[in-house]
């Protein structure tokens, strides 16, 4: 008896390859679960969990107790309503950096191989890694919140506004996050995703209204100042927490949100691609 071979075509089923394209809720649902892996890692790793609640708290400490008097004059009480909303936006700045040095790790342990062997979207895995990070930044600010509280801040608002500053920081520390990605696809190690990122977040942060008011400084960095996005945010933070104006440093804010997502989200997909493939 004869024996017949049939040529059996090589499909997708026997080589499985990451789609380029998935609807809108498949590539949602499939950053969430990678989102849900990221928080697990954080969870279980104490080190990031000390290292997002020690920072802010040292900031702040530091900031009030140690300079406040000299820069308020005495005045510690009126300085901590002004730094707190303030020192929130440098905390979630600075945690932004996190994103990068952790894609960067992941990189070098062949994790994106895995991924992309997974019918899942090419933007998928920076995406969840992102969205993790929201966890981080709330952790973050429930800290310096319960922390400012003792040492005597209080919101001059109402909850929904308070909830409203959490948002919004929130969103700004993920739209500067994706510089973070970037550098973390673009570079081999997490130390220098490191320094690359504090050599933008430094600046940033000082050259701010944050910590001093802005008619203090010299009319060059007031200029610069006004416009600054960490100035911004903190102007939309002490509008939402301590009453005042929302909507102009809002509008910047935003724009500058928008700007980062524009230009660093493709960056950091071609950057992806390019690496693996």
């Amino acid at each position: 008896m004869s024996t017949q071979t049939i040529d059996t075509p090589v499909t997708s089923h026997h080589l499985p390859t990451a789609p380029l394209r998935l609807g809108l809720v498949q590539g949602v649902r499939h950053s969430l679960a990678l989102a849900g892996r990221n928080v697990t890692k954080f969870v279980r790793s104490p080190i990031s969990v000390v290292d997002v609640v020690l920072t802010p708290v040292i900031s702040l400490l530091m900031f009030v107790y140690l300079f406040g008097g000299a820069i308020a004059g005495g005045d510690t009480d009126g300085y901590i309503q002004m730094i707190v909303p303030g020192v929130m936006v440098m905390a979630v700045f600075q945690a932004s950096i996190g994103i990068g040095v952790s894609l960067t790790t992941d990189a070098s342990t062949g994790v994106f191989d895995r991924f992309r062997s997974m019918p899942i979207g090419r933007s998928v895995p920076l995406v969840g890694a992102v969205l993790a990070d929201v966890v981080r930044y709330v952790i973050c600010l429930a800290t310096l919140l319960i922390l400012a509280y003792i040492m005597g801040y209080r919101i001059d608002t109402n909850p929904i506004a308070a909830l409203a500053a959490v948002a919004f920081l929130v969103g700004f520390a993920l739209s500067f996050a994706w510089m973070s990605v970037f550098l973390g696809m673009l570079v081999k190690t997490p130390t220098t995703v490191q320094g690359l990122m504090t050599i933008v977040v430094l600046p940033l942060t000082f050259a701010s209204n944050v910590f001093v008011p802005t008619q203090t400084m010299p009319g060059w960095l007031q200029a610069w100042s006004s416009v600054n996005p960490v100035s911004l945010v903190a102007d939309v933070s002490r509008g939402l927490l301590n009453g005042g104006d929302v909507a102009g440093p809002a509008l910047g804010s935003l724009a500058w949100m928008a700007g980062m997502i524009v230009v660093f989200f493709p960056l950091a997909m071609r950057a992806y691609r390019r690496n693996n493939g």
